[in-house]
């Protein structure tokens, strides 16, 4: 039968391209709102473009859903991946449109990308280097590269061995947080070509069980 990555439909903007990209490098995926599906998931992927309000809103909409990847994720050890806002939603909260909680499986906050330089500009849109830190120059699925990316807030961990990849726009932004199973993804892999395909597929052959 093969592995099954689930692919988590709550609504956000990037599902269908994220689908896509997945299965040209393979992958047997299953498009679902049903935390069942979820929890049986050899793989899971939570994708998003939009408000982190939005986004928190829609996933904690399906009912379910959130207990279902706890228990996939924190306690069975699946490799997951959060891309953009998925990433997002890793943190304990965001400050886009008012304060909202999180998923809180990597402590921080999402906060406005405010550069000292009024020339930059905001969002963060387009192709950037996607630079590793030391402590994860190892890491199984990422690489440096140049990656696209579509963001207006940015990802502030509150412990640096979560941060495993960094870019610049004016300032030093996150661009990949990891811990065990978990990644997160700041970047649109499904946007980066030849780049973003190749981390997919580590992705798949991921096993950190």
């Amino acid at each position: 039968m093969g592995e099954v990555t689930a692919l988590i439909d709550y609504g956000a903007g990037n599902l269908h391209s994220v689908h896509n990209a997945l299965k040209r490098v393979g992958a047997k995926v299953s498009v679902t709102a049903d935390p069942k599906k979820v929890g049986t998931a050899d793989r899971v992927v939570l994708p998003g473009v939009g408000s982190f309000k939005a986004c928190a809103e829609g996933l904690k909409a399906l009912p379910g859903m959130i207990e279902a990847m706890e228990q996939r994720v924190l306690r069975d050890g699946v490799p997951f991946l959060g891309i953009c806002v998925g990433m997002q939603l890793l943190t304990t909260r965001g400050l886009e449109h008012g304060v909202t909680q999180g998923l809180g499986w990597i402590d921080g906050e999402v906060r406005l990308i405010e550069p000292a330089d009024p020339s930059i500009k905001i969002p963060h849109m387009g192709w950037n280097d996607v630079a590793l830190l030391p402590h994860a120059r190892n890491h199984p699925v990422l690489d440096e590269g140049e990656a696209y990316f579509l963001h207006s807030y940015h990802f502030a961990a509150n412990s640096g061995q979560d941060v495993a990849a960094m870019t610049d726009h004016g300032e030093g932004l996150v661009a990949a947080v990891s811990r065990g199973n978990i990644l997160g993804v700041q970047f649109h892999p499904e946007k980066s070509q030849a780049y973003g395909l190749a981390m997919l597929d580590r992705f798949l052959n991921w096993n950190p069980r």
